[in-house]
């Protein structure tokens, strides 16, 4: 019985938090199922987590290769585990599966967190044994206190919104070539049963969905991940990208990214590393090795942006909003973080947080590797900054946690494209040699495969018209609606020198000022 995700990645605490892993050199069964019952209380709000036997553990992490479990004892094994686990109250079934890993035979025990909590289970197997509930504590599995235990009980009615069965949908609003995307991209080896597994023990297999099959319920994480129109179930689970021409806000242009969350970050990242993020060289008097920095470290972006679609809510309609002003970038999410950040705390040194709003979300996104979820967003954010010699990042929010917003300061020597840059020359020559015929600004920016947007006008167009190299058709309206743009003498020059020449084209612009 294969389980959605990468074994390899899964062994070597890559997509789930070493506390949430449990490594055992041998069978068990009194310890399991204690672990067991823990991580089905998942009083950390962590999603449950992993027991795997067959592995010794050395203070949380494996010793390997594995030491591996007899071929001849698994199916003993997995008899009492079924035992033990009829246990516990209520009672609790994790998914089991045998693996194959570096040449030995292991079992893995995947115990997701419980949909009936608190479970307890017995001290011993001895009859008469009085029940416990048992949490874990980190990386260890303990009793749980009396306030423990109380806590448990509150949490029993508060199963996180993405972890929640969706009963005003169907199972057939899960996307079967979705979920086998994903499987292939995590490189599951659930991919290869899928094909001859119904449907719907696929997505309990996924714990996408619950209950029997007259009533079998898609999970809300599920219909986010797995559906191509979640907006439909969740208003406002979108992402719009705001470009301001201006500190003012008058003029701007907008742009809405859709569907599965996972496609909507990806669209998203793609259009600021294409339309956004640009590279700036600057020459050093006596020294070989230009200094080169971006205006925004695109580390810094794809975190940000991650992060704002982890730990939005999506029971509010407000989508997740980039703004993008000339000098800086705002994203905001709503609302605003768990306790214990708060509007004082937020932009300290270490900021620590155990608690997520979404869990589930947060490990289909560390599978496909776009986030970590281990508390490193914040200080990622400051290093990528750091390291391209931008200012610090500032988070923020209100008294009351209604939004979150990270702001990212432009690079203060960031270029705001008063010249071309060395890589752009091709560019450069592109843009004349489309303007020997009259063009308007959209259709130079559509022949370069960028959206008409004014940073990119900005970027792109403006500096060749400060140059000399293009010229308005209607020099006394710059801004008619009938504007378009032709390459002058100089710019034709500076095409014909590059025909006569043969050359890379960058020193284009200074070519361009000799002939002016």
């Amino acid at each position: 019985m294969a389980l959605p995700i990468n074994i390899r990645d899964l062994i070597n605490g890559r997509t789930v938090e070493w506390e949430r892993i449990e490594f055992k050199r041998g069978w068990n069964p009194v310890p399991t199922m204690h672990n067991i019952c823990a991580f089905a209380n998942d009083f950390n709000d962590w999603g449950g987590g992993y027991i795997i036997i067959g592995i010794e553990d050395d203070g949380g992490r494996p010793v390997l290769p594995p030491v591996g479990v007899p071929l001849a004892k698994i199916d003993a094994i997995q008899k009492e585990l079924l035992e033990i686990c009829y246990k516990l109250r209520p009672h609790y079934v994790p998914i089991v599966e045998p693996v194959d890993f570096q040449d030995e035979k292991i079992l893995l025990i995947w115990a997701p967190r419980g949909s009936n909590r608190p479970y307890k289970a017995p001290e011993k197997l001895s009859k008469g044994s009085v029940y416990i509930p048992y949490i874990r504590h980190y990386s260890v599995t303990k009793k749980a206190s009396l306030d423990e235990e109380r806590e448990l009980l509150l949490m029993a009615n508060q199963i996180p919104f993405d972890d929640r069965l969706n009963h005003r949908t169907a199972i057939t609003d899960l996307n079967l070539t979705l979920i086998k995307s994903h499987l292939a991209e995590t490189k599951s080896a659930l991919l290869s049963e899928s094909t001859d597994l119904p449907f719907s023990d696929l997505c309990r297999r996924m714990n996408i969905a619950e209950r029997p099959d007259e009533y079998l319920k898609p999970k809300n994480v599920g219909l986010l991940f797995f559906n191509e129109h979640p907006e439909r179930f969740f208003r406002g689970t979108q992402i719009d990208i705001v470009e301001f021409e201006d500190e003012i806000g008058d003029r701007f242009t907008e742009k809405t990214f859709t569907g599965p969350i996972q496609q909507q970050i990806i669209s998203t990242l793609t259009h600021l590393k294409n339309n956004v993020v640009t590279e700036s060289v600057r020459k050093v008097p006596g020294q070989a090795e230009a200094i080169r920095f971006f205006n925004y470290p695109y580390e810094a972006i794809e975190e940000a942006v991650v992060n704002a679609l982890y730990h939005r809510s999506y029971q509010g309609d407000s989508p997740v909003e980039v703004r993008i002003f000339p000098k800086r970038i705002e994203i905001i999410s709503y609302p605003g973080p768990l306790l214990p950040l708060n509007k004082d705390n937020l932009n300290n040194e270490h900021v620590t947080a155990r608690r997520y709003r979404n869990r589930r979300i947060g490990d289909f996104l560390k599978e496909l590797h776009l986030t970590e979820g281990r508390g490193t967003g914040f200080p990622k954010i400051k290093r990528a900054m750091k390291e391209n010699g931008s200012p610090e990042p500032v988070f923020e929010t209100d008294g009351d946690r209604n939004y979150f917003m990270m702001i990212l300061a432009a690079h203060p020597d960031a270029r705001v494209s008063e010249q071309v840059s060395e890589q752009d020359s091709e560019q450069v020559i592109q843009i004349l040699e489309f303007c020997r015929t009259e063009r308007k600004k959209q259709d130079i920016l559509n022949y370069l495969n960028l959206s008409p947007v004014y940073r990119n006008y900005k970027r792109h167009i403006l500096p060749l018209l400060q140059n000399g190299l293009l010229a308005f058709t209607i020099p006394d309206k710059p801004r008619s609606r009938l504007q378009k743009y032709s390459t002058t003498g100089s710019g034709l020059a500076v095409l014909k020198h590059r025909a006569k020449n043969g050359e890379d084209g960058n020193h284009l612009l200074n070519e361009a000022e000799m002939t002016t």
